[in-house]
């Protein structure tokens, strides 16, 4: 795809957390959209952190970015979206200790909603979104029905962590570079019930079911990619940053520059009857991109199995959609 030559608008929000703080500067050195596409950065915070904010505007300005045309620091959305060619939503509340996940949907509901009126307001009709702070899935799924005047396909929610995991979790398990895995799938919600299906990957172009049991892929996989996040935060005490960071620049790159010949990714994209998923739900598939277009991979088979998986994501959301759209007026 065919870039702009004028400087690009791309905001970040939660810009002074780790993942913001990990994530700007591979968008300041041209990671993202390639290393000829300026930019200018619109860096979203709540007000008590701008003064952390401020902190990174002056280290952007240290690092001397050549595609670096500007940077915005602000805690006031309108100005924030303002124009925006692309929106990383990295912040959003974060669960605290007695939190169910029911709270976190009704705390995110109201913060999405408000964020997608503005930016179906201010933002040019042909930005790209990308949702990351939890539960991503149903956060675009508030944002993108409160902003009806930008195209449904210009929303997704982030499951790249999760391919990328699933790809890892592959080379490891084979001794092989992550470089020599290709296609494994993340169906469904960005939450312990997604799919990580190894059925048509492959490892140095063999068949991942040919070179790694049935027993390991239908089992200690799927639950490794599940709870990958959770043995991070155990291990480190906080929740992953450099790799959420690395996934965003991957799902952003590959939608705008496109995927190579003969590979797919995941992304949480809004459902259109593919694979039975006729809900309207911002759901994972394989995808495709060329020309900023997003394509879900078609008629790849479904066993029983796979069949069960995919109804059991799809409940979750449908039971967070169910929650989400009560507390923001919306009906199903």
């Amino acid at each position: 795809m065919s870039i702009s030559t004028a400087p690009a608008i791309v905001v970040i929000t939660g810009a002074a957390g780790q993942i913001g703080y990990s994530l700007t500067p591979l968008v300041a050195k041209g990671l993202m959209l390639g290393p000829n596409q300026d930019v200018i950065l619109h860096l979203l915070e709540v007000t008590p952190v701008l003064p952390a904010l401020n902190a990174i505007a002056m280290e952007l300005q240290d690092c001397a970015y050549p595609l670096v045309k500007g940077v915005v620091c602000t805690d006031d959305p309108n100005v924030a979206f303002k124009d925006a060619d692309y929106v990383l939503f990295v912040g959003a509340f974060p669960r605290k200790d007695g939190m169910e996940r029911k709270d976190l949907i009704e705390k995110n509901a109201q913060i999405f909603s408000g964020q997608g009126k503005i930016l179906d307001r201010l933002a040019k009709k042909t930005v790209k979104v990308v949702v990351v702070g939890n539960p991503a899935n149903t956060n675009c799924l508030i944002t993108m029905k409160h902003a009806p005047s930008i195209p449904k396909e210009n929303f997704s929610a982030l499951t790249r962590l999760d391919h990328n995991r699933a790809v890892g979790q592959l080379a490891a398990k084979c001794g092989k570079s992550a470089g020599s895995v290709k296609n494994p799938i993340i169906w469904g919600n960005h939450s312990s019930t997604q799919y990580a299906d190894a059925r048509f990957a492959t490892i140095d172009n063999e068949p991942v079911p040919k070179l790694i049991d049935n027993q390991y892929l239908q089992g200690e996989f799927i639950s490794t990619i599940q709870q990958r996040g959770a043995a991070v935060i155990k291990a480190r005490g906080t929740s992953s940053a450099l790799s959420a960071a690395n996934a965003i620049i991957d799902h952003m790159r590959d939608w705008v520059l496109g995927t190579p010949s003969g590979t797919w990714v995941s992304m949480g994209v809004p459902s259109s009857c593919h694979y039975g998923i006729t809900d309207d739900l911002i759901f994972s598939f394989p995808v495709t991109t060329k020309d900023g277009h997003i394509t879900v991979v078609p008629n790849l088979e479904l066993d029983e199995f796979a069949k069960s998986k995919l109804e059991t994501t799809k409940q979750e959301l449908l039971q967070e959609k169910k929650i989400a759209f009560a507390l923001v007026g919306l009906t199903e």
